[in-house]
């Protein structure tokens, strides 16, 4: 994606809180460098939303994962930057990175059932994260844990600090979890498939607590899911990957009224729809995307999506597509969608 990238129409007033360009993270393994992102660029402005989507190995946990710095030690940021208040994060030192953790940049776990320590209350773990980044004494970090509490709706917050997580359903482990990551008001949360292991009911309350905290405190938010559909209530802006690449890159609502990509067609079409499972008093099969993804070990050859596109060129298979505006503020990687001819989307 160009330098001058736009951001989403209601966010392009406000000052850019991170830029990431051209960040590339790859796992060095016995078998091969696996590139599990391999350039990906997106803007985000200060109290802004972006949602990063795609299938399972797509690369967003990663790319999530390479702006916090929190790689597994086979796993290194081969190029690019990460650009927050105008300080890159891949040059910070690691000393430096624990401070921002936490305190500036804020992440939420995708599994509620395991992200928090069984062996420890929960208020003592809200605690912790307040005196690791905040000079507060005893009772200062017990009221503030209490106020976090207070703010994600976890009900009696003075009687529950001193309960186990075991205590707590799914639900309300996720909720504690939010509080402890908003516990020091930072500027940035990541949320890394929040609702993960949760029930529908629970996700949309997750989800419309997530809305809540943004409008209240003015947090930056990156949501990353493989659910196009729990974009639409939070963010501004959608980035689809695929096999480590930004496929298409568009303002949530140009992304749904008017998607470019084959590939973010194929989720889209996949979308489970009321009233759409019978078609001539037949049941109709759920629409999929056939094939597998590719060996990152071997892409950065051609369109990683050649396998499985009912779209694909002799073009698709020699060369890599680029990343282009084809309107305004909206971006997409395919050789056959330019400014001189479009295709034209195939319904499920």
């Amino acid at each position: 994606m160009r330098t001058g990238m736009r951001q989403n129409a209601n966010e392009a007033a406000g000052e850019t809180l991170l830029r990431v360009r051209d960040l590339r993270t790859h796992f060095f393994t016995g078998s091969g460098v696996v590139k599990a992102v391999d350039g990906v660029s997106f803007d985000l402005a200060r109290g802004g939303a972006l949602g990063i989507v795609g299938e399972s190995g797509s690369g967003k946990s990663v790319a999530s994962n390479s702006i916090m710095r929190l790689l597994p030690k086979n796993g290194r940021i081969v190029d690019g930057s990460i650009l927050f208040e105008g300080r890159d994060l891949v040059e910070v030192r690691e000393k430096d990175m624990l401070k921002i953790r936490g305190q500036e940049i804020s992440m939420i776990f995708q599994d509620p059932m395991t992200s928090l320590d069984p062996v420890f209350k929960i208020g003592d773990q809200v605690i912790e994260v307040l005196r690791a980044h905040r000079r507060l004494s005893n009772a200062e970090a017990w009221s503030e844990a209490v106020k976090a509490l207070t703010m994600v709706g976890i009900p009696e917050p003075e009687k529950r600090m001193n309960s186990y997580p075991h205590e707590f359903s799914g639900g309300m482990r996720q909720r504690v979890f939010i509080a402890m990551a908003i516990a020091c008001r930072p500027k940035l949360i990541i949320a890394d498939e929040p609702t993960t292991a949760l029930d529908v009911t629970v996700q949309a309350q997750v989800l419309d607590l997530l809305v809540d905290l943004q409008r209240e405190m003015g947090t930056s938010v990156i949501l990353v899911t493989h659910n196009l559909g729990v974009v639409w209530s939070l963010c501004g802006a959608v980035m689809v990957m695929y096999a480590g690449k930004t496929v298409e890159y568009a303002t949530a609502k140009d992304l749904y009224r008017n998607p470019l990509h084959p590939y973010t067609w194929g989720l889209l079409n996949s979308m489970p729809r009321l009233g759409a499972g019978k078609e001539k008093g037949k049941e109709k099969p759920l629409a999929i995307i056939p094939g597998t993804p590719p060996d990152l070990r071997l892409t950065a050859r051609n369109c990683n999506f050649h396998n499985r596109c009912a779209y694909r060129g002799d073009v698709c298979k020699e060369e890599v597509p680029p990343l282009i505006e084809l309107e305004p503020g909206h971006f997409a990687a395919c050789h056959f969608q330019t400014s001189g001819g479009r295709l034209t989307r195939k319904e499920a």
